[in-house]
């Protein structure tokens, strides 16, 4: 049986993707509606306990995403594949690099978690691993990493979303994993091509943060700042991210 996912397009150019930690694989907004069907083939794949696969059960490790996306390349026969990962998912497609380089074509990172341990304050921690069990501390995270600037309806739309489409007990394992793993030492110098995507109103995953983490690891990055956007640009700015991302995969 196929480990279930969803498939955009039938191009040669084959594409695993995987999402935020507050999305699904259904969760990219209009961003879908801009891909090139004909030039790529997209599978997105839900993480245990999310989406489609909300009750299959795991111990909710970025390994273990990176284990099943292997497993899922291997049953669509997708010997080499890009990479494309937002958030929590821009640190799990290193994780699947750091496991099967030679599969890699290229990787793309979409305001994506650097490779390292993620080191939060007092603060940080009651927030972030507070999230699993209160709203609020959902709501205050997506209003951070939007800038503060967002529809309310949008923010409360994304909470709900991510409060109805994964299960309490993954969501607050995932961040515990994707906080303190270390993955630096695994991929830095991988000489795949890699792009690094972030929206210039992200008060978290900044443009700087991405030159001393994600432009230090890999000799062939390059970073793109989208204007007008915060943490979620395939909701804020959908065609834009499309037309960067695709530009980049065709090269």
């Amino acid at each position: 049986m196929t480990t279930q996912h969803r498939l955009i397009g039938s191009g040669d150019h084959k594409v695993l993707v995987l999402h935020d930690w507050f999305g699904t694989s259904s969760g990219w907004g209009p961003f879908l509606d801009y891909l090139d069907g004909e030039t790529f083939s997209y599978a997105f794949l839900d993480y245990r306990g999310y989406g489609d696969r909300k009750h299959v059960t795991g111990i909710y490790t970025l390994a273990e995403i990176a284990d099943d996306a292997l497993t899922l390349a291997d049953e669509l026969d997708w010997e080499r594949f890009s990479l494309v990962g937002h958030s929590m998912g821009g640190k799990a497609v290193q994780q699947v690099l750091a496991q099967a380089p030679q599969r890699v074509r290229k990787l793309v990172g979409i305001a994506p978690v650097p490779a390292g341990a993620y080191p939060l304050d007092a603060d940080g921690e009651a927030l972030f691993y507070g999230a699993a069990q209160d709203r609020d501390k959902r709501r205050a995270i997506v209003d951070l990493v939007t800038g503060q600037r967002a529809s309310p309806v949008w923010v409360d739309l994304m909470v709900d979303r991510s409060l109805e489409c994964s299960t309490r007990e993954a969501f607050g394992s995932y961040v515990k994993d994707w906080v303190t793993a270390d993955l630096a030492e695994q991929i830095t110098g991988q000489p795949v091509p890699v792009k690094v995507i972030v929206g210039e109103h992200d008060l978290a995953l900044t443009a700087d943060a991405m030159r001393a983490t994600w432009l230090t690891h890999y000799p062939n990055a390059e970073l793109e700042e989208i204007a007008n956007s915060g943490h979620y640009p395939m909701h804020e700015t959908p065609v834009a991210l499309a037309t960067t991302l695709e530009t980049f995969l065709r090269v």
